[in-house]
């Protein structure tokens, strides 16, 4: 299973916040108090996304932390990035100094096509799309007549 971690998850929820009030800094007190995410972990996380150039922070009495850039030009990999490190399925997809089996693999190749896709997905994604409020599909319901023809 693919699985992003906590820190990840509460990125994104922290950056939505910001990115839905982009008129002013938001303060790590504050988002801890909306999100519901701990304060030490909000103060990490957003040290974390200011390092990576997502957020930008203001100090002094004033100061807090606004996005580095548009929503639309944020998107979900450079979050993912940012906290997780590169995005890799496999070992070889970095480096085919963890694999001891590089040396006679012969589907080296398709992980990296595979990577490449799961990357680029996540790369077409923004952080303006996931504010986006969600609608659930429409349920399509075809008559049992139309089952059994």
């Amino acid at each position: 299973m693919l699985k992003l971690s906590k820190l990840t998850d509460y990125a994104t929820v922290i950056l939505s916040v910001i990115a839905r009030d982009q008129s002013r800094v938001h303060v790590a007190l504050e988002l801890s108090r909306i999100t519901g995410i701990a304060l030490p972990t909000v103060s990490k996380i957003l040290k974390i996304l200011t390092k990576a150039g997502v957020l930008a922070s203001v100090r002094g009495a004033k100061g807090g932390y606004s996005l580095a850039r548009e929503p639309e030009r944020i998107s979900v990999a450079t979050v993912i990035s940012a906290l997780e490190g590169p995005i890799a399925l496999t070992e070889c997809t970095v480096s085919h100094k963890g694999c001891d089996q590089a040396s006679g693999c012969r589907i080296q190749g398709r992980w990296h096509l595979l990577n490449d896709r799961i990357a680029q997905a996540l790369e077409s994604v923004s952080l303006a799309d996931m504010i986006v409020p969600f609608k659930p599909p429409e349920e399509v319901t075809i008559p049992v007549s139309r089952l059994f023809r």
